[in-house]
């Protein structure tokens, strides 16, 4: 523990240097920063998604760092300090954990995700839906959004009937395909309802949606820059290769990846 608290000083102690001797750092204010701190926030889910420990650490600390910075910033402008963010975040953490700090009793994650809800909404939130922001990713948004009113009891009991669901808004989708007088207002609606299914379906199915698809992206990524290296290779480009060329590296890159996982 000490050591712990010992480097939480030195980064404390390096915010306070840097804000007052480096020209960059003394010009930052809370709105610059917002952008820079979503960035980084992107690069910690990619190192999450990858799996890779040390990137994950790299980037932990840099989300810390602007932590520390929003509230050096905070405490400059008189309206709080780090230890208020600290202490503030240990009380809203024992509120709403009675099951550990109280007499309430919770033996299992769907019983402590209620009561958390619950607690929220007698602190003054009008609706479970209240700490989604709006500024979310859409995926992840609906995913919590579900996630919440879950919580509840606005919920499907079986995975059968999320699936049938599914089913049913892809079929209305596909109507819509069909019908050459379809607006594509009516078309965005269906697909969206669809993808919004499917989210929920990946709930019940215990997986995550973004990463699932995060990682999707990462293997799409890899082949068809495996095809442009076959591609280079071959003194040739991927618009002078048929699809039917592209398609068989393809393949040949997802056996490749089969035989680095044996």
């Amino acid at each position: 523990m000490k050591a712990k608290l010992q480097a939480f000083e030195r980064i404390l102690i390096i915010m306070d240097e840097l804000r007052s001797q480096c020209p960059w750092d003394k010009k930052q204010s809370i709105e610059s920063l917002r952008k820079l701190t979503i960035e980084e926030v992107y690069e910690l889910a990619d190192a999450i998604s990858k799996g890779d420990m040390d990137e994950l650490k790299e980037e932990l600390g840099d989300v810390m760092l602007h932590i520390v910075f929003y509230a050096k910033i905070a405490e400059e402008q008189g309206a709080f300090d780090i230890a208020d963010v600290i202490n503030e975040e240990c009380e809203k953490l024992i509120e709403r954990h009675p099951h550990i700090y109280g007499d309430v009793v919770a033996n299992d994650e769907a019983t402590v995700k209620r009561n958390w809800e619950q607690i929220k909404l007698k602190s003054g939130k009008k609706s479970v839906l209240q700490g989604v922001p709006d500024s979310l990713p859409a995926m992840i948004k609906a995913l919590r959004m579900q996630e919440k009113a879950g919580q509840v009891g606005f919920e499907w009991e079986k995975t059968e009937e999320v699936w049938e669901k599914v089913k049913e808004e892809m079929a209305e989708l596909q109507d819509h395909v069909s019908n050459p007088d379809a607006p594509k207002e009516a078309l965005e609606d269906e697909f969206g309802d669809l993808l919004f299914a499917l989210i929920n379906y990946a709930r019940f199915l215990d997986i995550d949606p973004e990463l699932a698809l995060a990682k999707t992206n990462n293997k799409f990524k890899k082949r068809f820059e495996y095809i442009e290296q076959i591609a280079e290779k071959n003194e040739t480009s991927t618009s002078e290769m048929s699809l039917t060329e592209m398609d068989r590296i393809w393949n040949e890159a997802k056996d490749l990846e089969r035989k680095n996982k044996s």
